[in-house]
């Protein structure tokens, strides 16, 4: 396209936490404007202008913090030429790593095991967890966490704010709350259904919350920097719900693509590197906690919390109701006291998008509800390296493989939540796990 010198055409615009536009790199290949409307349902951008004067606008010359972006991503995994990009915060991690006053902690979540393995030669459906532990302790990290661990925390919230639901007789479905670009998509597109979502925080703002209580009586102040699948959990880190005397819980948030610049950069041959444990006292989970990452992973995990069978054969009955796989839209029942559990799982939020008219219709009834933003969930995030349709599914696979041979299969059955309660939240799980949010 023409750059007209002053015009939207070619001014770069970075208001988003999560994403850039650099219209001047744009070939109006029209990619993210099929993405953004027919699979995310959003149209936060679009084609503008005639002839010479075509590009793609936001909004019709809005920035994009000013539109319906929920900051997923998609579009700047499908743009070919880097018109559309994740917003880079790689410069303030190597600043901390350089800094001897500062103490780097990082947490890194499931589906970043998978997508570090796929783009550094190692088969995907084999989580090179441990590899992954000693490239960040080689870039200069002091210590490092997995965020499965809150990923069990949530489940055991979450859950139980689900069973007090259906005990009272509160109106349902309740739909999960991690995914940041869903959260971000019910504000702004369907606030009337933010009273049936969970007050829960997500898996990283839950350990955020951990590590500052762990800090408060530590002399050297602490960077807290979080590896995320997710581009719209840039924008989770900076909401006012999440900062506290001024200080963000979550300090930067690198996607998986940034950290393996980083390790790149560094020059650390990541597939002989040997591998390393995570450290404690955060570093037990489930393997509940593993399969968040995939569409259907939390509400598998919150399956496995509410039944009273535990035997590895009613974990692989459950795994087998429906709830696997890598359809947009997932709808079955499970039997429940007596009674039976109606699930809704869909991933895209155009699939979502669609299931929420039908609820408000009244076409539809469900129970509980999980939605991710982006198609096949978190192992397809925008802040993954870009590759094949199928990688969902061998991605996915990567996570229920850590799952099958992981000693523990439910969240309850997590020693650790017994001391987490115990030392760390000492009662105040609402003011520590939950959040209300308002409009950022």
């Amino acid at each position: 396209a023409q750059c007209l010198v002053g015009s939207e055409m070619c001014i770069r615009d970075s208001s988003s936490p999560s994403i850039v536009r650099d219209p001047s790199k744009c070939i109006l290949c029209g990619l993210c404007v099929r993405t953004c409307a027919e699979i995310q349902n959003i149209g936060a951008v679009d084609f503008s202008g005639r002839g010479k004067k075509a590009h793609i606008s936001a909004d019709f010359g809005k920035t994009l913090k000013d539109t319906d972006c929920v900051g997923c991503g998609q579009c700047a995994a499908v743009c070919p030429t880097g018109a559309i990009t994740i917003r880079n915060e790689t410069e303030k991690f190597w600043s901390m790593l350089q800094d001897q006053t500062r103490k780097v902690v990082v947490q890194y979540a499931p589906s970043v095991r998978v997508g570090m393995a796929e783009r550094f030669g190692l088969p995907a459906n084999e989580p090179c967890t441990g590899k992954l532990v000693a490239a960040l302790r080689r870039l200069g990290v002091d210590v490092v966490y997995d965020t499965n661990l809150t990923a069990d925390l949530t489940i055991m919230e979450e859950s139980a704010e689900f069973l007090e639901k259906v005990k009272t007789g509160a109106k349902l479905p309740m739909f999960t709350s991690c995914c940041p670009g869903w959260i971000q998509f019910a504000e702004k597109k369907h606030p009337e259904i933010m009273p049936y979502i969970s007050t829960c925080k997500s898996p990283m703002q839950m350990l955020s919350a951990l590590i500052v209580e762990q800090q408060k009586d530590c002399e050297k102040k602490h960077f807290n920097i979080a590896v995320m699948p997710c581009t719209g959990k840039k924008f989770e880190a900076a909401r006012s719900e999440f900062t506290h005397d001024g200080k963000p819980d979550v300090d930067a948030v690198i996607t998986t693509q940034e950290l393996i610049h980083m390790i790149r950069t560094a020059g650390i041959e990541f597939d002989t590197v040997v591998p390393e444990a995570i450290d404690a006292p955060f570093g037990m989970f489930s393997g509940a906690g593993v399969i968040f990452g995939a569409t259907g992973g939390v509400t598998e995990a919150v399956l496995r919390r509410v039944s009273d069978d535990k035997s590895i054969n009613a974990i692989r009955s459950i795994g087998n109701c429906g709830v696997r796989g890598t359809e947009g839209v997932k709808e079955f029942t499970v039997p429940f006291n007596g009674g039976e559990l109606r699930i809704a799982v869909v991933s895209g939020l155009g699939n979502a998008e669609k299931l929420i008219k039908q609820l408000l219709a009244k076409e539809v009834s469900f129970d509980f509800v999980e939605v991710m933003a982006c198609p096949g969930g978190c192992v397809n995030g925008g802040g993954q390296p870009v590759t094949l349709e199928n990688a969902k599914k061998v991605r996915a696979d990567g996570l229920y493989s850590s799952d099958m041979t992981n000693t523990l299969k439910t969240s309850d059955t997590n020693p650790l939540m017994d001391k987490l309660y115990a030392d760390y939240v000492k009662g105040r799980n609402h003011e520590m796990l939950h959040v209300h949010y308002k409009h950022n």
